[in-house]
């Protein structure tokens, strides 16, 4: 393609791009607006006082009792303590994939590495306190500092202020945005980090239509750019080709594109060369994902096609639904706004009340205190044990009794505020779940009622939990379409964390003999991986573990059954927390591993092979193999001698002539009668007569 051309392309890609976000902005403006003002709501300091109730207590106190804060709070806790964990399972429901569970070790490895869990708290948690999160993917350098490793690991991070800056598009279905065509994430630069990343000095910023700034006494100077994804469709030719067929085993297939034999012109003459046939072609449509960057007049980088068939950015959603073709969506705050607000502002009068009126003061004229009016005056700070007052006289000059005029009175609370308070506090317990149920242990109640209490309020919050299972899911989907295209080389060896955080190692397209083909195929190749992705969430509460430990205990008086009581004791052993308990669990589970009932893992396996392999051997299992080995012998002796007796039989008569086995055989069946009698031999063949024997 020419530069007039690519530019061209690149133009009509920017003005593409900046309809699509400008109007995606502007659909959703509103609704997102809201979202940033409950996050500045709970986390920001005064924001609770933004707006018109601010304006009509300027110069006032302004109180702030942020209950929503420890809502907000509590929701996340119970997150970070309850992980949702990604679960590759193959489409045919085998269980003992062993390309699934690479897979689900190289993906915990990738999230470790990268940080994941900070992107997944901080989208967690823009989503439980605004209604809107998000993360993404990307593809970065193993070693960045080396120029000539070109191998990458797909990493996980985090987007800050996901309601005012990352958009997809409008006309996708999905909650989760898998039948999305586009999306935008914009970040905002200072000018100098701007000027070094992209070498620019127009510093044309992105439009950006959503932000709250009203309590902020400053804003940083901002130039914002957007990194523009885009999927590109295509059609292609797939060519299936079929191997020779072993005995015992089905052909092997391959499916290649055109492309595949364009990039290896011999390709085609070395599958013919094996015992390939060609035995169909199939048209069908791709997708790739191109990435630019874009700012307010241009695409400033085109960074092609990216790995993976997915948009690298997953959305979630605190609360979400669709009304009049708008996307609407909230979190736990938005709600309880009004009623924290008039809290902030009845407690803010009640302090302002009791700081102006906190006692009864005199009224007097400005006779009784002139030339003691600054003694008055400091009186607040210096608190004199007495005040002065200038003696008083009548018209006729006789001395009158020096009271003070009057007194203030503080103002009554009136009845509506005080009911006004209650009706305020409840109305925001009963929007924020009630927090103070759960926490609160009260006397002459029993485990079993706090558990129902906690469980209630677990279920209150489980639709944050269950979209955030949904949004894991689809981040597992989008790292599995991008690993297909990245995890590719062969002999390359990666770091792998199992179920229970232990560190491995795996080798991709390892060569493997398989006895069962007598062929050599490559093991853990990621390009075959066609998994279902799943993850498992459940009602979150803290106390499970305690939970099962007292179910247990129960089950266990009622069991006498000595090896079941055992398997109970451990399995309460492994539930139970505390400090320095882990090397306690980890033999109950060697145990139990032992005893069949959990499922050991691959090293478990291991580790079992070799303790029986370094064994020593049993005293009774020698004995009873001698023994069975000497009577084996024996048996084999015996048969040896019924056979040396057989052939000697067979030779002494077969150097009988004819004419004297008549009389050999007549002469044994005289001697045995039984036999003689039970038996009809044929009749001899007819032979000359012997000469007759005479008597010695």
């Amino acid at each position: 393609m020419s530069t007039v051309s690519k530019g061209r392309a690149l133009a009509e890609v920017h003005t593409r791009a900046l309809r699509r976000i400008d109007g995606e902005q502007t659909k959703l403006r509103d609704e997102r607006l809201q979202c940033l003002k409950d996050r500045r709501f709970y986390s920001v300091a005064g924001a609770q006082w933004e707006g018109p109730l601010g304006d009509q207590f300027e110069n006032k106190p302004k109180f702030e009792m942020n209950k929503t804060h420890l809502a907000v709070i509590r929701i996340i806790n119970e997150y970070r303590n309850n992980r949702i964990a990604v679960d590759f399972t193959a489409k045919d429901g085998s269980e003992n994939d062993r390309l699934a569970d690479t897979c689900d070790g190289l993906y915990r490895a990738d999230e470790q590495d990268s940080g994941a869990q900070e992107a997944f708290d901080n989208a967690f948690e823009e989503g439980v306190g605004g209604g809107y999160g998000a993360l993404r993917l990307r593809a970065r350098y193993e070693d960045e500092d080396d120029d000539e490793d070109e191998r990458q690991r797909i990493g996980i991070e985090r987007i800050n202020d996901a309601d005012s800056c990352v958009f997809f598009d409008g006309d996708s279905k999905r909650q989760d945005k898998a039948d999305a065509k586009w999306c935008v994430v914009i970040t905002g630069m200072s000018p100098e980090a701007y000027m070094d990343e992209y070498d620019e000095h127009d510093l044309a910023s992105l439009q950006k239509q959503i932000s709250q700034t009203e309590f902020d006494w400053c804003t940083p100077d901002v130039v914002y750019v957007g990194e523009y994804y885009e999927v590109e469709q295509a059609e292609e030719v797939v060519i299936t080709f079929r191997g020779i067929a072993l005995e015992g085993s089905e052909p092997n297939e391959l499916r290649l594109t055109e492309k595949d034999f364009e990039d290896d012109p011999d390709k085609l003459a070395t599958l013919r060369a094996t015992g390939f046939q060609e035995v169909g072609r199939k048209r069908i449509k791709t997708r790739k994902i191109h990435k630019y960057q874009i700012n307010g007049m241009r695409v400033i980088a085109d960074e092609g096609c990216i790995a993976g068939k997915c948009l690298p950015v997953v959305p979630y959603y605190g609360k979400y639904w669709v009304v009049d073709g708008i996307e609407r969506c909230m979190g736990h705050v938005r709600l309880a706004r009004d009623a924290q607000m008039l809290i902030n502002m009845l407690m803010s009068w009640l302090a302002e009340m009791a700081a102006r009126f906190d006692m009864e003061k005199p009224i007097l004229t400005p006779e009784q205190i002139s030339g003691h009016a600054q003694m008055w005056a400091d009186d607040n700070v210096k608190k004199f044990p007495y005040l002065l007052i200038n003696p008083m006289t009548d018209a006729g000059g006789n001395p009158m009794p020096a009271a003070p005029v009057g007194y203030t009175k503080a103002p009554m609370i009136p009845p509506a505020m005080a009911a006004l308070m209650q009706i305020a506090e409840q109305s925001l317990q009963d929007l924020l779940g009630n927090q103070q149920a759960g926490e609160q242990v009260q006397s002459n109640i029993s485990g079993k009622v706090i558990e129902l209490v906690q469980n209630r309020l677990d279920m209150q919050v489980f639709i944050y939990m269950s979209n955030m299972a949904k949004m894991v899911k689809r981040a597992g989907e989008v790292w599995l379409s991008m690993a297909k295209e990245i995890y590719v080389e062969q002999g390359r060896k990666m770091k792998s964390i199992t179920s229970d955080g232990e560190t491995g190692t795996v080798e991709l397209l390892r060569p493997v003999y398989d006895e069962k083909t007598d062929v050599t195929v490559l093991e853990n190749d990621l390009a075959e991986a066609k998994f279902d992705v799943t993850v498992d969430v459940g009602p979150s509460s803290t106390s499970r573990r305690s939970s099962t430990v007292r179910a247990l205990s129960g089950l266990l008086q009622t069991v006498q059954d000595p090896e079941t009581r055992a398997v109970l004791e451990s399995m309460i052993i492994l539930n139970m927390e505390g400090e320095g308990l882990q090397d306690v669990r980890d033999y109950f589970r060697a145990k139990l591993v032992r005893m069949g009932v959990v499922k050991p893992t691959e090293k478990e396996k291991q580790q079992i092979a070799k303790e029986q392999e370094a064994a020593p051997p049993d005293a009774n299992g020698e004995y009873l193999a001698a023994a069975a080995k000497k009577a084996l012998e024996d048996a084999q002796l015996a048969q040896a001698k019924v056979g040396l007796t057989h052939a000697q039989t067979i030779e002494t008569l077969a150097g009988i002539d004819s004419a004297r086995q008549a009389d050999a055989i007549a002469l044994a069946q005289a001697l045995t009668p039984d036999a003689a009698a039970g038996a009809q031999p044929e009749e001899a063949p007819s032979a000359p007569a012997a000469p007759e024997m005479q008597a010695p």
